[in-house]
């Protein structure tokens, strides 16, 4: 008979693995344990590629027909900081007046044993098979630079012949109270520098010179005027923000040679990371009247705009909340970028979590009854999925 773990407990034993990307420190371990002693087929894969650190990765899943439903999420986490800044160690799991204080707490190991507790206690209700295909697709490299992690977890398991019907992300999506959002799509994430070409020279000789930083803080000034877009339907209008501006020169009696600033745009469903680089740089052309040389290099971008559309499965999950929290969730496309935009491309992807009000914060915490509660949408969800 399966016996559903507690998920504080469970939680508590992810947040004491120390496991900063891309460091598995026992974390992926804890789970293959619990899935494993459950009936599920495990596998454990570490992908690398040059220049990048090796990520332990965490495959499991039960059954053998459809409809297959897969948990997604990751159990690596940003470093702590100056771990004498926290009320509570960073990765004791303490619990403190109904809290559970830890790195990772919301961002998201707390979703993870939610997600593992409601599973075991579903499947325990039905003789340990479901009525289809349960899965957990965990990896160790999300807030890393992702190259190691779900992207290739999803490849490998294509491979296989792995097919999903659908996925549950347990992202904290939550903004004020469990229950009051998902998220049901993300903007997309480009970035670039700007740079612009002068003359270099003694300051005291300026006419002998080109100072490239005027240039620079006319192109930026073009670019920050106008708006990308005025938002679309579903997403908020898209947001370019400098972020650095880099000269290196160390002394106070030269004009620089160039001049540079880095952005990031977040972008929605207006633009593709193509079109928006067309954008910016007849941008840049057309305010450059006064600044001869200028370039922009882009980066690799894997991080694509996208949406859910509304869909039975929207609607099994967010009556599954509001059943159960009695709040009816927004559908949001807000915050930063999630695996969600690599998992969009095999099935349909929802992400509902914790409370997000304290990730990659000092004192991230839960509340226990959150995790509870978060148990029961869960299970509340499986059970409708698979009636």
């Amino acid at each position: 008979m399966i016996r559903p773990p507690d998920p504080v407990a469970l939680a508590r034993e992810l947040l004491r693995c120390p496991s900063v990307t891309p460091t598995e420190a026992g974390a992926l371990g804890v789970l293959e344990r619990v899935l494993r002693g459950a009936g599920f087929a495990t596998h454990r894969m570490t992908f690398a590629e040059p220049g990048t650190d090796p990520v332990d990765n965490l495959y499991a899943r039960i059954g053998g027909g459809a409809p297959h439903l897969v948990f997604a999420g990751h159990t690596d986490v940003v470093p702590p900081g100056d771990t004498s800044s926290w009320t509570h160690p960073p990765f004791a799991g303490e619990i403190v007046d109904g809290a559970l204080y830890g790195r990772g707490a919301v961002d998201m190991k707390g979703a993870i044993a939610c997600a593992v507790a409601a599973s075991l206690d579903h499947l325990g209700a039905r003789g340990g098979q479901p009525a289809g295909s349960i899965s957990f697709l965990i990896t160790g490299d999300e807030e890393g630079i992702a190259v190691n992690g779900t992207v290739k977890l999803l490849q490998w398991a294509a491979e296989r012949g792995e097919k999903f019907d659908h996925c549950l992300l347990g992202e904290p999506t939550n903004a004020a109270e469990l229950g009051d959002t998902i998220k049901v799509g993300r903007r997309g994430s480009v970035n670039g520098t700007l740079t612009v070409i002068g003359k270099q020279g003694h300051v005291a000789y300026p006419e002998r010179a080109d100072n490239p930083v005027r240039g620079l803080v006319t192109l930026m000034s073009a670019l920050m005027a106008e708006p990308l877009d005025r938002g679309s339907e579903h997403f908020s209008p898209s947001n370019l923000e400098f972020t650095s501006i880099d000269i290196g020169n160390p002394v106070v009696n030269l004009i620089p040679g160039e001049a540079s600033a880095r952005f990031n745009i977040r972008y929605n469903d207006c633009h593709s990371a193509a079109s928006l680089r067309t954008l910016i740089a007849q941008r840049t052309q057309a305010a450059s009247a006064t600044v001869a040389r200028w370039r922009i290099d882009w980066q690799p971008s894997n991080a694509n705009v996208f949406l859910t559309k509304r869909s039975p499965f929207v609607d099994l999950v967010t009556g599954a909340i509001a059943e159960v929290t009695g709040r009816t969730p927004a559908l949001s496309t807000t915050g930063g970028t999630s695996d969600a935009r690599f998992i969009k491309d095999y099935c349909p992807v929802l992400e509902f979590g914790l409370v997000g009000a304290t990730m990659h914060q000092v004192d991230e915490r839960t509340a226990v009854a959150d995790l509870t509660t978060l148990t029961a949408v869960y299970r509340k969800i499986l059970d409708r999925y698979f009636a």
